[in-house]
């Protein structure tokens, strides 16, 4: 008999960052639990696979073209999701950028592009779906995908590291702050993954440090997206009730070394 505890049926979510990747694979899982899910993201042709992914297992889905740069996204998201399906109980802040360039070389146009999309974009996106489940009156869910890189430096990754710490600190200060609410916000840091971000050019893949990351990943291994679907779902349902302020590591172990 299944636990009605990882449940989400009946429950509405909003996917950012959804048309590839470890997106796509949360937004699966949570529809395979039960939620309708609004899958978000540029390049609307990979939206439209992930839906058709969705509806072919028997899901909801649907598709809402989101720039993370652009000014009021994260409102206009949020409103399109309410007005379709009347309301917003999970919201999962995905998208994201690395760019890899040593300290000394960093300017400042990459420097903000990276804090506006991880992590500026990602606290407006926390904002819009918090007033909407306060309008609402009966809570919800809120994660935002971090990164080991919040916790440990990785060369080259000054920026998207800086990034994240801050995203971190956000989720634990939302989650004061909105709890009376009935709000829970949640983190999510994914190690090494089989995934990589689009535009990305981090020197992760180099096999030198292919290496390193089998030595110190207990699992001696990357992780592949769909891994991080089931910890979503986790902290969407009613499984993670008394659970708030938390970044989970998903990452093979790599922080426990």
């Amino acid at each position: 008999m299944a636990s009605p505890l990882f449940d989400l049926t009946g429950k509405i979510a909003i996917v950012t960052g959804a048309g590839r990747g470890i997106g796509a694979a949360m937004a699966k899982e949570l529809a395979k639990s039960g939620a309708r899910v609004a899958l978000a993201a540029r390049t609307d042709s990979d939206l439209k696979a992930v839906a058709a992914d969705i509806t072919a297992a028997g899901g909801e889905a649907l598709c809402h073209p989101f720039d993370a740069g652009a000014e009021n996204a994260a409102e206009e998201l949020v409103r399109a999701v309410a007005d379709a399906w009347g309301a917003l109980d999970v919201m999962i802040v995905n998208h994201g950028i690395a760019v890899a360039e040593d300290a000394l070389d960093c300017g400042r146009e990459g420097w903000e592009k990276t804090l506006q999309i991880n992590l500026t974009s990602a606290f407006f996106c926390c904002q819009a779906a918090a007033r909407q489940m306060i309008a609402q009156g009966r809570g919800g869910s809120i994660v935002v995908t971090s990164s080991t890189a919040s916790s440990v430096a990785f060369a080259g990754l000054a920026s998207y590291g800086a990034s994240k710490g801050g995203v971190d600190q956000m989720v634990r200060q939302l989650a004061s702050e909105w709890g009376e609410f009935g709000i829970r916000v949640n983190g999510i840091a994914p190690g090494y993954t089989t995934h990589r971000m689009r535009n990305s050019r981090s020197k992760s893949w180099d096999p030198e440090i292919e290496e390193q990351m089998k030595l110190f990943t207990p699992l001696a291994r990357r992780g592949e997206p769909e891994e991080f679907g089931g910890p979503a779902v986790f902290l969407a349902s009613h499984a993670a009730s008394f659970v708030t302020g938390v970044v989970l590591p998903v990452d093979g172990g790599y922080l426990a070394r």
